[in-house]
């Protein structure tokens, strides 16, 4: 109990921290609105945006479609993932083309998936579920290969089918480094929904940065990005709880480094 309150109040006290030196900074060097809003300016731009209703349309198109790129990449991910830790074969005629994918700047990418899939929400789930399948793949098959080889052996000794081995052995093993992928997909869905939202939008968080650059609008630049912010937390703090409720015998929590 005791480790849950200080993990909110020292994260609170340092934001407290880093906002006086923010006011602070702007009074005594004189910084101008337009280059550093103020924190209270901020704060009465998020009050407009989502008290009074402006912001919710773009705050719930970004989420759609980075839920739903996010679910569709990891799944993929997880799948041709499994198959290919499980198949030589496989791994030898699609791996290279594979890494072939993931070596693309998604960036670059971008404007072909617009001409693809239009310029509505779906270009933009296109987007993320690139952005999610390359880290959560590589972690299913390190995960899947890092079995304990003492536990296949039991396997084979009791004559088990390939498929149960699979299912009460490896995907166990693998769960860790699957959570590990998952978490980092997170921060990694929200790029790739910003990314085609500055590329072709016309509504979403990334839009509504991207369109108050024209009046040089810091305050609502900031409360779209504090937005951003907090889908991100929130994500990421609710993979981090199924990982400790679902994989309470992983004591390691896995973190791999990001692909891009």
């Amino acid at each position: 109990m005791r480790n849950r309150i200080s993990s909110v109040i020292y994260p609170l006290c340092t934001f407290v921290v880093l906002v006086a030196v923010w006011q602070l900074s702007i009074e005594l060097l004189g910084v101008p609105d337009y280059i550093l809003p103020r924190p209270l300016a901020v704060l009465a731009c998020l009050k407009a945006g989502y008290i009074d209703g402006e912001f919710w349309p773009h705050f719930a198109f970004t989420l759609s479609s980075t839920l739903i790129g996010y679910v569709l990449g990891c799944s993929v991910a997880i799948v041709i993932g499994a198959v290919l830790a499980e198949s030589r074969t496989f791994e030898k005629s699609f791996y290279p083309f594979i890494v072939a994918l993931q070596s693309m700047p998604k960036v670059a990418l971008a404007p072909l998936i617009i001409v693809w899939f239009g310029y509505g929400i779906w270009s933009k789930i296109a987007m993320v579920a690139l952005m999610c399948f390359f880290p959560l793949f590589v972690n299913t098959v390190a995960g899947i290969r890092q079995t304990d080889p003492a536990l296949l052996n039991m396997m084979k000794a009791f004559s088990a089918p390939g498929w149960m081995t699979f299912q009460r052995v490896k995907l166990f093993a693998a769960a860790g480094h699957i959570f590990a992928g998952l978490q980092i997909a997170v921060v990694l869905s929200l790029i790739g929904a910003v990314v085609g939202e500055f590329v072709a939008s016309s509504e979403g968080l990334g839009w509504l940065i991207q369109s108050s650059l024209s009046n040089f609008d810091t305050a609502q630049m900031f409360a779209a990005l504090f937005s951003l912010v907090m889908i991100g937390l929130i994500g990421t703090t609710a993979i981090q709880v199924l990982h400790r409720r679902l994989i309470f015998w992983d004591g390691n929590k896995r973190i791999a480094a990001p692909a891009e």
